[in-house]
Order: C-alpha cells, then structure tokens, then sequence
C-alpha cells in the first residue's frame, strides 16, 4: 500500500493543469514576438490570444511579455516559462507520435485534431485517474463531472485518437498499451507544471513549491526527517511529500514525474538506463536483538549458531534479503526461513524489544535504540552485507528550485551523519 506523509508547506501553487491550451498559444506568440501573427497561426481573433495569455498570467501570477514597437517580447518570467513550456511541448509531440504509429499514419501538426486534444489538460487528467482507478465513475468524482460526461468525454477521445484507448473487464476499465504511453506523457507533463510554478516563485526571491520524493526504509528515521526539518526552517513555503511504496512503484512513479527523486538502494540490469544514480552513503546491515537476549552473552557467534533462531527478515525480493540469503549459501547453509518478513520499522522495533525474534537490519534505522541500550547488535560478522544507498532522479529531468533545495539538504545531512558516525565509531 502506498502511504504520503507531507511535510512543511505553507504556500501552495496555483494549479496550472488546465493552463494548457494558453500554454499552447503562449508558445505561438513567444516564438513570433507577435500577437497578431501567432492568430493567424492558431486561427484565432488576436482579441482571444491576448485573452488566454492574460488568463495564462494571472494563474502564474506574473507577466510573461513585455510590449515594444516590435511586438511582444519575452521578459526575464516569460524566458522561464518557455523552458518548460517547450519540454511539454514535447511531451506531448512525443505522445502524438506514439499514437499515430500504430496507424501508420504522419504524425499531426501542432495546431492538429491530435495536438488540439493532447493541449486539453482536463482530457489528460480524465485518463489519468481512469487508469489509476479503472472506474468511469471514479475518474469523473476526481474531476467533479457526471459520469455520463466522463463516458462522452472518453468517446471523443478515443474518436480523435482513433482507437479504444480501454476495454471494459471483470476488473474494470483496462488501459490499452497505447493509453499507457499517453498517461505517462501526460503524467510528466503535470510534472512540468508543477515545476514551473516554484521557478517562477524562486525568481521571485520565495523559495516555494512542492516535491515530492520516495523513500525506502533506510533513510527514514533519521537522514530523511532531519533534512526536511531543515529545510522547513529555511524556505517554510516549500511542501514536502514522501511517498512510501514498493520499490517498483516508486520506479515507475520516478518515470512518469509523480515523484521527484528516490532515497534507497538502485537495483542492478537494465532498468537503470535512464536514470541518474548519486551515491550518498554505504549502509551496513546487522544482526539485531533485544537488550538481554540470550544470544547477545556470547562473545562471537557464528552462521551456525543463529541459523535456528526465530527471524525478521525483509521482504524477499529485496536486496539486503538477497545479501543475507548469499551469505548463508557462500558458507554451505540453508537460508534461515523466517517468522515474520517485514520492512515496517514500528513492527520491526517492537517484535525485536518484546520478544527473542532478532532481526537483520541497518544499524542506522535503529542508532537511536542501540544508543540507548533496548536493542544490541549480536556479535557476528557478516560478510559482504553493504549497501549502497543512493539519490536516484530521472535522467535529463530539470529538477525545479524546491527540489533541489531538499536533495542538497539531503546531502547535507547524510555528511553531517558521517562525521558524527566516524566520531562515535558506532558502525563501519
């Protein structure tokens, strides 16, 4: 189950999703300096240009042009706002085309049936929550519209795309491979709206907007909550929100824009390819158990000797599971079966302090206990239990302001973690 906590906050941006058709005409008059030749192009009257670039400026809250006797030029928010505005554009190019390949038909022109359709924010949305949510019902309640609209709506999308985009099933509406593809185009270019608004905050002198980031258990309990405490007291109208998750869900949240950066061990193959992989710190795993355990009387233990006890393990297709499982086979043992697999820590801790279970664990998730003396790490050493905790983000993203703010307060922390580690001498 997916669980967000969200952390300082304060100011909150406009919400910039149905801005895309001004965002459209925007890139008309940015890339002509003319109101009235980016109407010719989009057939519009110029009185209904400068309207929706008017409408475009109040949700931003700012002026994107200034007006000279060559026309309308770009002033230093409007220079902004054109950097993100053409990577939506090509989001969108991008999606335009995955649609018209399966038809083997040229792809449409910006001011096309296609591209028209595409720069529809309330459309896009509409496919997303119905692939999330699967329900027709579901994605119209999200949009506040009935659901006899919603279905009329999806009809005329799926007319202009030409091709169902879901099928209807036991288990709903089914998203077809080609709906996938727009979603997560539509999904980043959500993304780039919600960037573009804490630019244009950060140009303004107010550090503000939202990030989101994806943590696995590792950097909960101590990395992750100070820097955010931090940055709280910094930029107060930064928001924050952590997302925990299965591994893959954060991946594919990480791809489509839903979350910003992730805190946790990258895997190995493939699926790496378009990511950015920053290594933050080597993590130690160890063996845990309650203070006066009887295991923990032993001056040095072996594989043998707790290959019998009653385990917490992590899930099985983690990493640090498949680290404990080699070394057991590395030195001719059956991995030890375990009584509960978990990588909840609150159910982790208290199973550990209330009963002889003993648990493989980072040392750091439970510095603050070792500390005070509930838990112990048994004397056993494991060979080739590292790990290597990393800041992923999406390759070629344009991390906003806000987010930037939080993963170099991230960093921050994670040295302050280390200078106090070697000092303490605690762990390796």
């Amino acid at each position: 189950m997916q669980t967000r906590t969200i952390a300082a906050g304060g100011h909150v941006a406009a919400d910039l999703s149905f801005q895309l058709k001004n965002l459209q005409v925007f890139l008309q008059v940015a890339a002509n300096d003319s109101i009235a030749q980016a109407a010719k192009l989009l057939f519009k009257a110029p009185s209904a240009v400068t309207r929706s670039i008017a409408e475009l400026e109040q949700a931003l809250g700012v002026k994107l042009f200034e007006r000279n006797s060559r026309g309308v030029l770009l002033n230093a928010y409007g220079q902004l706002v054109l950097v993100r505005a053409l990577r939506i554009d090509e989001e969108l190019a991008q999606a335009a085309a995955e649609l018209s390949r399966p038809r083997g038909r040229p792809v449409q022109h910006s001011n096309g049936a296609l591209m028209h359709l595409l720069y529809n924010g309330r459309k896009l949305k509409l496919l997303i929550h119905l692939a999330d949510s699967r329900k027709i019902s579901t994605a119209a309640a999200h949009l506040g519209i009935t659901q006899s609209g919603a279905s009329m709506a999806l009809a005329r999308i799926e007319s202009v795309v030409g091709e169902p985009l879901f099928h209807r099933g036991v288990q709903g509406m089914m998203a077809t491979d080609a709906a996938h593809k727009l979603v997560v185009r539509a999904k980043r270019v959500f993304a780039e709206l919600r960037h573009m608004g804490s630019e244009l905050a950060s140009a303004s002198g107010s550090l503000a907007g939202s990030v989101v980031v994806g943590i696995l258990p590792v950097g909960r309990t101590y990395i992750f909550p100070m820097a955010v405490a931090s940055v709280a007291m910094q930029f107060p109208q930064i928001r924050t929100t952590t997302v925990d998750s299965p591994f893959e869900r954060l991946m594919s949240d990480l791809r489509t824009g839903d979350v910003d950066a992730i805190v946790g061990v990258p895997r190995e193959g493939e699926q790496n390819q378009d990511l950015a992989i920053e290594p933050l710190f080597t993590d130690r795993l160890a063996v845990i158990a309650r203070a006066g355990h009887p295991l923990a009387a032993a001056d040095a233990l072996t594989l043998a000797d707790i290959l019998g006890a009653a385990w917490i393990l992590p899930w099985t297709a983690s990493p640090s599971r498949a680290l404990f499982d080699h070394c057991f086979r590395e030195a001719g043992l059956r991995p030890p079966v375990p009584i509960v697999e978990s990588a909840d820590l609150a159910i982790v801790r208290q199973l550990l302090c209330v009963s002889d279970m003993i648990g493989l664990a980072s040392a750091r998730q439970f510095r603050l206990e070792l500390r005070a003396g509930l838990l112990v790490e048994l004397p056993i050493v494991l060979p080739g239990m590292t790990r290597e905790i990393s800041l992923i983000t999406r390759e070629g993203v344009r991390l906003s302001p806000a987010v930037l703010a939080v993963l170099n307060a991230i960093r921050q922390q994670v040295a302050e973690d280390m200078d106090d580690s070697d000092a303490e001498n605690s762990w390796s």
